[in-house]
């Protein structure tokens, strides 16, 4: 094993998948609208999602359904619609007053968590883009995506209830209405902006 290669591997992987995207901006909303217990279920949903899609790329799967025309088209259409509609969820939760008010619904729950990350296509660049590189074990090829999934998936579990942690803290911060809706479009545009970019 080469231990330089995995803390290379590491940073690289709390720099890819701890990055602002679509995930991290709902983790933050969720924290936001339902503190820490009530958010636990969209982080537990969204952290099997994405351990799965880390588990696609690593067996070289996504490459496969890449090569299904209908089957990649499918996906790209279910993974958008989610995202715009989670960013549409965000953007116009209610804030000041009403913010005690605000649910956003399905997006919210342990099962919006699994599709987000079983559909997220920031985090399928990721995990293509982290399998490719810094071997770790030369010498057997599925010994070494065993243990960078293994990483990933360690560094998500991590980093993610940070993010989500940030939500609560923001929620405790009580914001000015004006700020709190800046916040909303800002995380909202966020997810938009990536799933965009994701489709070019």
């Amino acid at each position: 094993m080469n231990i330089l290669n995995v803390g290379l591997f590491s940073l690289a992987a709390i720099v890819l998948l701890g990055s602002p995207g679509p995930g991290i901006a709902a983790l933050i909303a969720v924290g936001r609208e339902k503190g820490f217990a009530g958010g636990l279920g969209f982080y537990g949903g969204l952290q099997i999602g994405l351990a799965l899609a880390a588990g696609i790329s690593a067996a070289g799967l996504f490459s496969i359904i890449q090569a299904i025309p209908m089957a990649m088209t499918a996906m790209t259409i279910l993974a958008t619609l989610y995202l715009l509609y989670l960013a549409y969820s965000i953007i116009t939760a209610p804030v000041g007053m009403d913010a005690g008010r605000q649910d956003t619904g399905f997006a919210g729950t342990a099962l919006g968590g699994f599709l987000l990350g079983i559909t997220n296509p920031k985090a399928y660049i990721a995990f293509i883009s982290l399998m490719a590189s810094y071997p770790i074990i030369n010498a057997n090829n599925s010994a070494d995506v065993t243990v960078k999934w293994l990483v990933c998936i360690i560094v998500m579990v991590v980093v993610d209830i940070l993010w989500l942690w940030l939500g609560v803290i923001i929620q405790k911060a009580n914001m000015k209405p004006r700020s709190e809706r800046l916040l909303n479009i800002a995380m909202g545009s966020i997810i938009a902006g990536t799933t965009i970019i994701a489709l070019i």
